[in-house]
């Protein structure tokens, strides 16, 4: 049994299946820096990939064949 068990009484799956019930995909019951982690993720997703990665990647396609 985990602390976090023995202080709530619920295990992880427990705890996962309240969170479903009571809306834990809402947007409402988010953090405030869920979202700006999000937008933060997504910027970075959406930056082009350097040349000097393409290059690396295209010199190890070459030596892989």
């Amino acid at each position: 049994m985990t602390d976090m068990e023995k202080k709530t009484g619920q295990s992880g799956q427990d705890r996962i299946a309240h969170d479903r019930q009571d809306g834990g995909n809402d947007p409402a019951n988010k953090p405030d820096w869920a979202a700006g982690l999000r937008r933060l993720y997504d910027s970075v997703v959406e930056e082009p990939l350097p040349d000097s990665f393409k290059d690396l990647l295209s010199k190890l396609d070459d030596t892989g064949q």
